[in-house]
């Protein structure tokens, strides 16, 4: 274990041995900090937080906060973050709170840079890149390969799904179906991801699909309940489609239009 002579970590923490921190950060008690993570100068790491191996934290990040949440009262409520993770300066991710489910969560493999701020009770799955200063505000949920572009921000209780791509600048009132592509400040439809599906392996014929589904839905012209019997249909030959008719059933909030 390599610490800084200057960190203050509480005799509470449980930090790995091959964990290294920074100069001047701190670490609260209730923290478990696994194998391989390094943890920069000037961080504040609260708990309770449980934080997996290999992630990569800079400076300035503030993890584990309090919810900045008027209801919160002091329940406990917890951070929980994957391993792998590259989570850069002045980030800011809160804990759980008691009627929100109780655990803000952090995936694998996520790419989350400078100034982005994750509220509390939001879920971000695999794979994700939040470009500089993009936001989620509370019980939001990001899935797998999400990409979020640098001043976008999702509002409360919103829901983006796998493999969409929100613009830079864009504002989320309303759930995004997998695969989509957003922009605009008030978000909306543009497109599908395609660059993005195609640089993870996707085959032409799947991506044809998609783009199918997508115009079934956002250029027919067609009332969403009857796209929604297209795609019913089209999903039969496609589990790409199926995700997303699945997801838009789902949606509380509605999709974006």
């Amino acid at each position: 274990m390599s610490i800084h002579a200057t960190a203050i970590i509480d005799p509470a923490a449980q930090l790995h041995a091959s964990v290294i921190v920074g100069a001047y950060t701190v670490i609260g008690a209730d923290v478990v900090i696994g194998e391989g993570t390094e943890i920069g100068p000037h961080c504040v790491i609260s708990g309770p937080t449980r934080i997996g191996r290999n992630n990569r934290i800079h400076s300035h990040a503030a993890l584990g906060g309090d919810p900045q949440d008027k209801k919160f009262e002091g329940e406990r409520g917890e951070l929980i973050i994957g391993d792998n993770n590259t989570i850069r300066e002045f980030t800011t991710f809160n804990r759980g709170t008691g009627d929100g489910g109780g655990v803000t969560r952090i995936g694998d493999n996520n790419w989350i840079m400078a100034y982005v701020h994750i509220a509390h009770d939001c879920i971000v799955g695999n794979n994700t890149i939040f470009a500089n200063n993009a936001s989620l505000a509370g019980h939001a949920i990001v899935e797998d390969w999400v990409i979020m572009a640098g001043f976008s921000g999702a509002h409360q209780f919103c829901k983006i799904g796998a493999h969409a791509f929100v613009g830079m600048g864009s504002l989320i009132s309303a759930d995004v179906p997998p695969f989509v592509m957003t922009g605009m400040q008030y978000a909306e439809p543009r497109s599908i991801n395609a660059e993005g599906l195609k640089r993870r392996g996707f085959s032409a014929d799947r991506i044809k699909k998609i783009k199918n589904a997508y115009r079934t839905v956002y250029m027919s012209g067609k009332p969403l309940s009857e796209a929604k019997t297209e795609l019913q249909a089209m999903a039969v030959e496609s589990d790409d489609v199926r995700q997303m008719l699945d997801f838009i059933e789902a949606s509380t909030r509605g999709i974006v239009r």
